[in-house]
This record gives structure tokens, sequence and C-alpha cells, in this order.
């Protein structure tokens, strides 16, 4: 059985309300040895960490969702740092842009998007990236951000052009691949996953949504990362335990709060 770790996903959600454990115990019998549970809500944030808090094999982030950018109370960098102490937190973020829904307005988004990027510098947690229509002005402000001293980070559910992930790749970042990379009309996205290298490879869930093939329609869960898995390890032709290994390499070196034994034991 291969070991996983599901980078990405949403346990606070009231979709798995009612049955949190059962989803972490599926999850521990496909080999998924770790989660990270990610806030898009400072706001609830107390509720994210209390999972965390709860699971030994459960880990978080804090930050605002860009579609949350507007609605939420504002957060500057030292909120965010302060609440990134808890040992439990892993990350920074999500945090981005979102230009297809444009749910908060740009100019909130790309605020709130800086003040996470300081947070991820000053702390050196991982920056967690989401980005959608906005690739030029995210990888403008990758730069930009970079240009005041370099922060780790990922680009979550990747699924924007070739060039956008070559871009990130040349500053450092690592890329997380969603069960989107299984659909059938996801053959750009299948031909950049071949490109990308494998030291540089995630994947996740980002769940309760986006279920891979065979799962698509259900509502998605941590235990269906290994679909996704399976499939990029077809793309980069390699056997699943390889790729299982590799990103949970990847994972350690880029979540450097995460102990080495919380995925591969003592």
């Amino acid at each position: 059985m291969a070991v996983l770790v599901d980078s990405h996903c949403h346990l606070d959600f009231p979709d798995f309300s009612s049955e949190v454990d059962q989803v972490i115990e599926r999850a521990e019998q496909a080999g998924v040895r770790l989660m990270v549970t990610i806030s898009t809500k400072v706001s609830e944030f107390d509720r994210i960490r209390a999972i965390a808090e709860r699971f030994s094999n459960v880990y978080c982030s804090v930050g605002i969702h860009p579609h949350e950018a507007a609605s939420e109370p504002e957060v500057d960098t030292a909120r965010l740092v302060e609440l990134a102490k808890h040992p439990k937190v892993v990350g920074i973020g999500e945090t981005g842009l979102d230009y297809y829904y444009e749910h908060a307005p740009r100019e909130a988004q790309i605020k709130s998007f800086r003040a996470h990027i300081a947070a991820a510098r000053e702390t050196a947690l991982p920056l967690i990236v989401h980005t959608r229509d906005a690739d030029e002005d995210t990888a403008r402000i990758l730069d930009e951000e970079m240009g005041k001293g370099a922060f780790p980070g990922l680009l979550h559910c990747f699924t924007s052009s070739a060039r956008l992930a070559e871009h990130a790749l040349s500053l450092g970042f690592y890329i997380s691949l969603s069960g989107i990379v299984t659909f059938k009309s996801a053959a750009e996205l299948q031909q950049t996953a071949r490109g990308i290298p494998l030291d540089r490879l995630l994947v996740e869930t980002d769940s309760p949504y986006l279920a891979p093939i065979p799962k698509r329609g259900k509502r998605n869960e941590p235990s269906f990362v290994v679909h996704t898995a399976a499939r990029v390890a077809e793309l980069k032709d390699v056997d699943v335990e390889t790729l299982g290994r590799a990103t949970s390499e990847n994972f350690l070196r880029l979540f450097s709060r995460v102990p080495r034994e919380a995925v591969f034991g003592t």
C-alpha cells in the first residue's frame, strides 16, 4: 500500500460534521497517513484548530480564502503570525486570487494575498496559493514579493497553464494536483503534470469537492486521494508506491513543521 498525504482538505466543512471520525478512519485504512485541513476563514479558525488538536494525524493551516477577502474581518500579517504559533499549524492560507467568481473585489484579494505572503515569509511556513483565472497577477505578485525576501509555497489544486507551473517552479514552489487531473476533460492539465518534476509534486483532495474518477459525483474525502495518486503515477510513468513516497517526502520538505515520523513512523 502506498504511503500518501492529503495535503489539502476541509474537514471542518458541514459535509463532514456528522462523521469526521469515520472519514479519518477510512483515510487511514487507504494508506493516507496524514491530512492537512485548510483554513478559509480566520473567523472560524478555532474550529479548524480543534480538529487538528483532536486527531494526531491531522494538521491545519491559517488563512483567508480569496472568496472571503472582503467578507471576513480584516486580518493583518501580525495576526496570522500569532495564530500560526500553534504547533499544529503548518501552513499559511489558503490565499491567492480568484478572478473566475470574483466573490471579493480584486483589490481586497490582492491586499489579503500580500498580507499572507508576509506571514509566510516571517514564519517560514509554506504559503498555500489558490489561483483561478488570475495567472498574470499571481505570477506578478509572487515575483514582487519574492524580491522582498524568499518564502516557501505551493500552488494547490493546480489547473492553470504550464507557463504558470514553470514560473512557480522557478521560484522554488511546489505544485499540488487534485482529482481534476483524473477527469477525461483534463488533457491539458495531464500534459502539464507530465512535465512537473517528481520531486516538486504533491497530491490532495480539496475535499469535500472535486472527487476523482471513479468517485466523481460523490462527496470527496481524504481516502479518495489514492485515485488521484494512481492517475498521477500513470502520467509520470512510475508505480503508485514510488509516487506516494515521493509526494510524501516532498510534503515533509515543504511542510517542515510536520515531524517525519507523522508520515513514515519511527
